[in-house]
């Protein structure tokens, strides 16, 4: 079977402000590609969200996946196990926790390894990503980010 790729981005129009995000699911010689833009919201939220949609949109479990961005936040929050403490202490005085939740258990359904690449470089696919989000962004065709806009975030 062959590894899925994905590579993600997220973008605001202000921090907050109208954001969006943008997609590639690359399997064999089959890709997709995903976007949507919010009314208001963060760059980091819209980083998140585009893992999180990306891994929502496999249909089978336990599927090896690669998932390239550009986000720190979102690599090292996995990778170097910032998560798996925040989890601790319920996500006390960290942001984004209703995605977060939405995250890990998309997670433990595959074996995700988080790379990070340089943003606005050489990588087609990641100039892609941000291409549709910030399409996204600027699109006019938002949802209500409700955690955000909720304070729940």
């Amino acid at each position: 079977m062959a590894e899925l790729v994905v590579y993600t981005d997220g973008a605001s129009r202000g921090n907050p402000g109208p954001g969006g995000y943008g997609v590639v699911l690359i399997w064999g010689n089959v890709r997709k590609e995903l976007s949507q833009g919010y009314r208001k919201t963060t760059n980091n939220r819209m980083e998140l969200l585009a893992v999180i949609v990306a891994l929502e949109a496999l249909k089978k479990d336990g599927l090896t996946v690669t998932v390239f961005t550009d986000s720190k936040y979102v690599v090292d929050s996995i990778e170097k196990g910032w998560l798996w403490g925040w989890v601790k202490i319920n996500f006390k005085d960290k942001k984004n926790k209703d995605l977060w939740l939405r995250f890990i258990p998309l997670y433990k359904r595959h074996q995700v390894k988080m790379q990070w690449v340089k943003g606005h470089a050489s990588n087609p696919f990641n100039n892609r990503c941000d291409e549709l989000a910030t399409a996204a962004a600027d699109s006019g065709n938002w949802l209500i980010d409700e955690g955000f806009e909720k304070g729940l975030a």
